[in-house]
């Protein structure tokens, strides 16, 4: 326990840092951190038997970053398209083709790549101030969940809430998690507001987004952490690595921040929109 909370520290720390330099400092950052989860993602699937391509992939993030600097974000889609009929492909010019290989190879693609896209839009977003607070959401809002779904399912138990993906998760713990989001939410946006000036605070997202942001990203979170859940359940295997001690590997770290990120991206597109 004494290590996890070491570990824990640490990480918040260097999360800490990054944040204050911002900008390409914490983009580079974020994607060492994709690359991470999405080798860790595949190597569990390669554990399961499943044969996933993730060339594509790789060439697609390794693309994505100087493309979006040089373009925008809006090219993230064309690159997903590309990559995924690539994929396919590939898998139906193989020997013996199979359905769930495209499935798989897509996966990590989807559910890592573009969310981590997404966070590292959210990096770059000016000015910096706004930066910070979106990403403060962003990580802010799962801890948040996390820590009172685990103080609150553990203490007060009852039905659980997805037994078949996650046993030890409770509908009472998931409620104190989403009052946790929000609470977390709201916490963001008050420090936000003092920390900003004036012309910072008119770019801040109202009352109402905190508290729809908390209770979505809420919602978001926990879905990010059962899909993982469900993840390792089928490759067998308890942590996708042992990267971080007592935490697991990177993609176990982020789970529920890739899913959040959509929902924050999401906000900022529609309120530049």
């Amino acid at each position: 326990m004494k290590q996890r909370y070491i570990t824990a520290f640490l990480l918040v720390a260097l999360l800490s840092v990054l944040m204050y330099f911002g900008g390409a400092v914490l983009s580079v950052a974020a994607f060492i951190c994709i690359c991470f989860a999405v080798y860790e993602e595949y190597h569990a699937l390669a554990l399961k038997g499943h044969r996933p391509v993730a060339i594509p992939t790789w060439i697609g993030m390794a693309l994505s970053i100087p493309l979006t600097l040089m373009l925008n974000t809006s090219v993230i889609i064309p690159i997903l398209i590309t990559v995924c009929l690539i994929t396919g492909v590939i898998v139906m010019f193989r020997p013996e083709p199979k359905l769930e290989d495209i499935l798989v190879s897509v996966m990590p693609l989807i559910t890592i790549v573009l969310p981590g896209m997404c966070l590292i839009a959210l990096a770059l977003v000016q000015p910096k101030a706004l930066s910070v607070v979106l990403l403060s959401l962003m990580f802010v809002i799962p801890v948040m969940g996390d820590t009172m779904a685990f103080l609150v399912g553990s203490r007060v138990g009852g039905p659980k809430l997805c037994p078949a993906v996650s046993p030890n998760k409770t509908i009472s713990g998931a409620v104190a998690g989403l009052l946790g989001s929000i609470v977390g939410a709201m916490l963001v946006g008050s420090i936000g507001w003092i920390c900003c000036d004036e012309a910072a605070r008119l770019l801040l997202p109202t009352l109402p987004a905190y508290l729809f942001l908390g209770l979505l990203g809420g919602v978001a979170g926990q879905l990010g952490d059962l899909f993982a859940s469900l993840v390792k359940r089928h490759c067998g295997i308890k942590d996708f690595s042992n990267l971080f001690p007592g935490h697991g590997g990177m993609l176990d770290r982020m789970d529920s921040v890739l899913f959040v990120a959509l929902v924050i991206f999401s906000y900022r597109l529609l309120m530049v929109i």
